[in-house]
């Protein structure tokens, strides 16, 4: 892979072990992200591996393409490289900001139709049994025509896991903790019970957490981590939504039901594509939807 790149351009952001960077194509001058993950250990090039298989499970419009992967052997140590599709507009959480910085929002239109995206590749995730476990504004990517991608694949894993036992309950909990940012976890991922079914249904309520920010400017428990308050705490009672008139009863109260704290009565996402394709506006001129 790395004979057909040019050289790294700029760095895009890092994380972590990982960089991403802007590479263009020695063959092809388009602009690609490449993600490069330090493998300290075997268990981090195992990772690295499975978040490539996680991408080439998939080929749907809503869902990152991996263009190609490769390990890199860096002295002693190894890097995995993740070569990626570019997206000059960036993530949901940057269209966010830069409306709020002007003191605007999304509109109710452009918000059903970005749910309806990331809700179809859900869908998609979860139909091959699994689930994301880090849905949140900024691993939401927007294609030139403001659709939305989801991106960033390692914390993916079963869809329903079984509890049986506390060793269980608490290693699944350590994991959640690791891997599943904490403004936008489940309320089920705090304390995992030591007989009980964790399933896809984390993703509703990070994906209430994501609608909350694309209709208020920041997520419902942003506030309360940079406070240094219990986001644990926070999430098990039921959230109040501020009162705004830019949206519908029917928006707020699709949103309440993402954020039911009790997992077994929230939503599957389904149900939610059939309730926002009712609430989709009549299609349009084409250059009237775009965001």
């Amino acid at each position: 892979m790395g004979d057909d790149l040019g050289p790294s351009l700029t760095p895009l952001a890092h994380s972590g072990f990982s960089f991403v960077d802007l590479v263009e194509g020695l063959h092809d001058g388009q602009f690609y992200a490449l993600k490069r993950i330090l493998c300290h250990e075997q268990q981090d090039q195992e990772e690295a591996q499975r978040e490539a298989d996680m991408h080439r499970l998939f080929h749907h419009p809503n869902i990152l393409r991996l263009v190609a992967y490769c390990l890199r052997e860096r002295g002693t140590k190894h890097e995995a490289w993740l070569l990626l599709p570019f997206f000059k507009r960036g993530t949901l959480w940057n269209e966010i900001e830069k409306l709020k910085d002007k003191g605007n929002f999304l509109t109710e239109e452009q918000i059903i139709r970005l749910l309806l995206g990331i809700c179809r590749g859900l869908e998609a995730i979860h139909a091959k049994g699994y689930a994301h476990r880090d849905l949140k504004p900024t691993n939401i990517l927007l294609g030139n025509e403001g659709q939305p991608v989801l991106m960033d694949l390692g914390s993916m894993n079963q869809a329903c896991i079984h509890v049986e036992g506390s060793r269980q309950a608490l290693a699944l909990q350590d994991w959640a903790a690791q891997r599943c940012t904490i403004s936008y976890r489940a309320p089920e991922l705090f304390s995992v019970q030591s007989h009980c079914v964790i399933d896809e249904r984390t993703d509703v309520w990070s994906l209430g957490c994501v609608l909350y920010a694309m209709m208020f400017g920041e997520g419902p428990y942003d506030m309360v981590f940079q406070k240094g308050d219990s986001v644990a705490l926070a999430v098990q009672n039921q959230l109040s939504i501020p009162q705004s008139p830019r949206y519908s009863s029917a928006l707020r109260q699709l949103l309440t039901s993402m954020m039911t704290v009790d997992p077994q009565q929230r939503p599957h996402i389904p149900l939610l594509l059939s309730q926002l394709e009712v609430l989709q506006p009549p299609a349009r001129d084409e250059h009237t939807t775009h965001i």
